[in-house]
């Protein structure tokens, strides 16, 4: 039975370590395996990120472009025209208020947390409606008055 304290690696598992700059003898005395001159032979090199041996590096050869704004509200758009016709098939009844849900049931919007702008659109409304969303534009404000109803901010 052997002991913990006993065991060793098998012979020719684990490598020394080079050392470099050790005398000659070593393999790797003299330059150290740095070669002889040049940049990379000095003490305290390092290469810069991109480096391409200075050829202009691609990230300067490509121009600048583009611009990604992170604070951007994206509005799920419905025109008054798609809510008319929704109404004239029979999918969407005109005496309740048309709200997030509605349209969701409907496939106008995909998620709950999404906001929502409700447009004009060319046709007239021919229906008083209680719209309910984020955002109006002004000629769909005046469209759905127009037709008796009242738009509802959130």
């Amino acid at each position: 039975m052997q002991l913990l304290n006993f065991l060793t690696p098998k012979i020719g598992s684990r490598k020394k370590k080079i050392r470099f700059g050790r005398g000659q003898g070593s393999g790797k005395g003299g330059t150290c395996g740095r070669g002889h001159k040049g940049a990379k032979s000095r003490s305290g090199y390092s290469k810069k990120h991109g480096f391409e041996g200075g050829q202009m590096p691609i990230q300067r050869r490509i121009p600048k472009f583009g611009f990604k704004n992170i604070s951007k509200k994206k509005y799920f758009v419905v025109s008054l025209d798609t809510l008319q016709n929704l109404i004239n098939k029979g999918k969407i009844s005109d005496n309740k208020v048309i709200n997030k849900q509605v349209l969701l049931d409907n496939n106008l919007v995909r998620k709950k947390n999404n906001l929502i702008k409700i447009l004009a659109g060319k046709k007239r409304l021919k229906s008083s409606l209680k719209i309910e969303a984020n955002k109006f534009s002004k000629n769909a404000v005046t469209f759905i008055k127009e037709a008796g109803g009242e738009p509802l901010f959130m």
